[in-house]
């Protein structure tokens, strides 16, 4: 990224405060990117775990399979998922809340007894199976988000700051060069004037 800049004393007050102004919030943004590490590290772990839950009591489904033929599977229906939301490191993120499901009527009588059982099974495997959906979509926010941190504290500490940086110093050298000219031509042109002046006065007393 190339700075923009003139060789005068506004640019320079302008570069120094773009710079102090990085500088600044460099620390900030490197404890918002660490925050958002340890999130992501602790959001994988969680969909790990989840994926691992969910497989196993899909494999406790299995051990049902032969009895599962007599079941009604409209039984049973996810009504609504109800979200909230809550800040991680500054990035909004949706959180599971509630799971509402809608149960069929049946008769207690005429089904089999192990069918309350099954609903209980298939309502645990769906609230699992949500609840991996949504640890998913919020790890994909945070590394969306941690990310697009980790780039602007290297836009920061690699690109900016050592470009204002740079800047600076080029402002300061010329201007330093352009002052140490303006003295050197005043004094030149002090011994010119004052050769003239000895010259004046030496043919007057000539006179």
């Amino acid at each position: 990224m190339a700075i923009k800049f003139q060789y005068n004393k506004t640019s320079l007050q302008q570069l120094e405060k773009q710079l102090k102004m990085r500088e600044r919030s460099l620390p900030t943004i490197k404890s918002k990117e660490s925050a958002l590490r340890l999130e992501v590290k602790q959001t994988k772990d969680e969909v790990n775990r989840l994926e691992l839950q969910l497989e196993q009591e899909i494999r406790s489904y299995e051990n049902m399979v032969a009895l599962w033929n007599e079941f009604n599977p409209e039984l049973i229906a996810v009504k609504d998922v109800t979200l909230t939301t809550k800040k991680i490191a500054g990035v909004i993120i949706p959180v599971l809340d509630e799971i509402q499901f809608s149960i069929g009527s049946y008769s207690l009588f005429n089904t089999p007894a192990w069918f309350t059982d099954g609903i209980g099974l298939l309502k645990k495997l769906a609230r699992t199976g949500i609840e991996v959906e949504f640890s998913g979509m919020k790890l994909e926010l945070l590394e969306h988000a941690r990310k697009k941190t980790t780039q602007k504290v290297n836009l920061f500490e690699k690109v900016q700051i050592p470009g204002y940086k740079d800047a600076i110093r080029k402002v300061k050298r010329f201007m330093e060069d352009e002052e140490s000219l303006s003295k050197s031509s005043q004094k030149i042109m002090r011994a010119n004037q004052e050769k003239k002046m000895k010259k004046i006065e030496a043919e007057e007393v000539g006179v």
